[in-house]
This record gives structure tokens, C-alpha cells and sequence, in this order.
């Protein structure tokens, strides 16, 4: 009986953990993995800076973490990149109808840091949407970078990215409940 718990546990937790639609994955100098997704909606804090799960369709998540092969030395193979400002503009491809919004640094216990935010699609659950992500590296206010950063990779973490996705369909991820 004990196995068949055990068995029915890790199938449901499985199940939550890789309810995730990836939208895109990009790796960029110097060494940088995104990888774009819309992950099942969920209860976020501060309450009053997010949208709360009943009003939620889909939870936009961009993880950022230096890639494994390529990390710059000095870096923590997988970390998390920090200091990023991350936009993400869905449009309803049938209505042209967008929302846009800021991600910001989250955590939990199955991405760790990421940047992400819920969303209400603008639309319905099974229409197709675009979906757009800037990324703008840090000001030299938020990162300061040594003497060796700047003769390797110049006066800046990276540059400005602009990544353009069609096509993405929501529905089952939208449909979904962590619970």
C-alpha cells in the first residue's frame, strides 16, 4: 500500500513539476541561457503586487542562468543571472488585443530564482498569441564590473535581446491547476 501512495505521490508531483509550455530557448554571449515559458498559474507574494490565482490564466517565466558549457570563469555553472529587466507583451493573434508586463525576480522550490508574473490573457484560453520578451542588461547603478570583466566582454553584462515567438497556444497550460 505504502508503494502504491508512494507511486501516486511522485506521478501527481512529476505532473506539477513539468506543467510548463516552453515558449523559446536562447543562449547569448557571454554564456547566458533563457528559457522562456508559460507555466500553470499560481499564489504569489506579495498579494498586492500580483495578480491573484483566481484572476490568473497562465504565469509567464523567463529562468536566466548561466549556460553550463560556456560559463564565464569566475561564474557558477547554472546560477541564476541577476539585475535583468525582463518585458513580455502577449498578443491575441485573432483580436490583436496585448498585455505587457514587467518580470520580476521570483523564487521557488522547483525553478529556484527566475524572473516570471501572472497574466489574464487577452483572450481566450485556445486562441493563438505572440509573444515578445526584452531583456536589458543592468545600469552600471545596479552592477559594477572589474577591470578583467571589461578587457573580456566589454563595458556591459550583455546587450540589449529581443525575442519574438508565434504561434504559442496556451490552452493547456491555462487549463491547468497546481492543486
Amino acid at each position: 500500500m505504502k508503494y502504491i501512495l508512494l507511486t501516486i505521490f511522485l506521478l501527481k508531483f512529476n505532473f506539477l513539476v513539468s506543467q510548463e509550455l516552453i515558449i523559446g530557448e536562447e543562449t547569448v554571449d557571454p554564456g547566458i541561457v533563457f528559457i522562456f515559458e508559460g507555466a500553470v498559474k499560481d499564489h504569489v507574494m506579495p498579494s498586492g503586487m500580483h495578480l491573484k490565482e483566481n484572476e490568473t490564466n497562465v504565469h509567464i517565466e523567463a529562468r536566466v542562468n548561466w549556460d553550463i558549457k560556456n560559463t564565464p570563469k569566475g561564474s557558477p555553472e547554472g546560477g541564476f543571472v541577476a539585475y535583468l529587466h525582463i518585458t513580455s507583451k502577449v498578443t491575441n493573434q485573432k483580436t490583436g488585443l496585448s498585455t505587457f508586463i514587467d518580470l520580476i525576480p521570483h523564487i521557488n522550490l522547483i525553478d529556484n530564482y527566475h524572473y516570471a508574473r501572472n497574466i489574464s490573457l487577452p483572450g481566450k484560453k485556445d486562441d493563438l498569441y505572440t509573444v515578445e520578451f526584452n531583456v536589458i542588461p543592468p545600469t552600471n547603478i545596479e552592477l559594477s564590473l572589474h577591470k578583467d570583466w571589461l578587457d573580456k566582454y566589454g563595458n556591459q553584462l550583455m546587450t540589449n535581446q529581443y525575442f519574438l515567438y508565434e504561434n504559442v497556444n496556451f490552452e493547456e497550460i491555462a487549463n491547468a491547476s497546481r492543486k
